[in-house]
């Protein structure tokens, strides 16, 4: 075979590569999972099953969780990419022990919510959820919002379109661009991909305190991604350096850990 066919055949299969890539970025993005396993119950902790719909008709759910001994604010949680809120209970017990109510819901095609996943979805999805916590009356500056991998993203973009009392970005990355770049570098991933999730627009837009969390250990997202957020953020801001892999950093930490969230808090309550 000359070698004009060779490069004619490598270029034939390159390009049915970036077209698979095309075509199913979104099973490559999105890991959800249906079944939910476990509940707050599990753990010792009373909940809330709360239904509710987005704008644009999707059902959704969620657990809201009461303080035992409430410090007058709450959390709403953002999860990551992968499961449901039921892989999440370790998260929502930290959250819990340092005296916050906590609302953690599922994202359209995750656990019981309806419908497929999709950017412009989950920033609906992240608007309807806030919608619930001030129907419940929480006042935008008792809420703090928290984001952890990609849901640092959609915890960003509902920050910038109001004005909560505290956001803290955990394992998240600046886009996922920049993200895919670093996966599948052979591939014009910024040209391919249908979805931004674009932290590093929306950051600079808040205006409420930040708190970016990371680990050196990370091995999904680079460290250099959580400090150009910190770097993004206008402040008052906060860097939080944890131990530990992508997944399991937060508890590897431990008290490093919940002793860096519980000295924001408290500066914040403070203001």
């Amino acid at each position: 075979m000359s070698l004009a066919r060779v490069a004619i055949a490598a270029a034939a299969v390159y390009a049915l590569l970036c077209a698979a890539v095309f075509l199913l970025q979104d099973r490559m993005i999105y890991q959800p999972w249906r079944e939910l396993t476990l509940s707050p119950s599990a753990v010792g902790l009373q909940y809330e099953d709360v239904r509710f719909r987005t704008s644009d008709g999707v059902a959704l759910h969620g657990w809201f969780i009461p303080a035992e001994k409430p410090s007058g604010g709450v959390l709403l949680f953002f999860h990551g990419n992968a499961g449901n809120i039921s892989h999440r209970l370790d998260s929502i017990r930290v959250f819990h022990d340092l005296g916050l109510n906590v609302f953690i819901f599922d994202y359209r095609g995750y656990g019981l919510s309806e419908g497929r996943p999709s950017e412009e979805g989950f920033y609906s999805d992240g608007k309807a959820a806030l919608g619930v916590l001030l129907d419940k009356g929480f006042s935008p500056g008792e809420i703090v919002v928290f984001g952890r991998s990609l849901g640092g993203a959609v915890a960003a973009r509902v920050s910038a379109g109001t004005t909560p009392g505290a956001l803290i970005l955990e394992s998240s990355f600046t886009s996922l661009a920049s993200l895919a770049s670093r996966v599948v570098p052979l591939f014009p991933v910024r040209l391919l991909l249908r979805s931004g999730y674009r932290t590093e627009l929306f950051l600079p837009q808040v205006q409420c305190p930040v708190l970016v969390v990371h680990s050196p250990d990370d091995e999904m997202i680079p460290f250099s991604h959580g400090a150009k957020l910190f770097e993004l953020a206008p402040g008052p801001k906060t860097f939080m350096q944890i131990t530990g892999d992508h997944n399991e950093g937060f508890l590897t930490s431990g008290p490093l850990y919940c002793n860096g969230l519980a000295s924001f808090l408290s500066s914040i309550r403070d203001e």
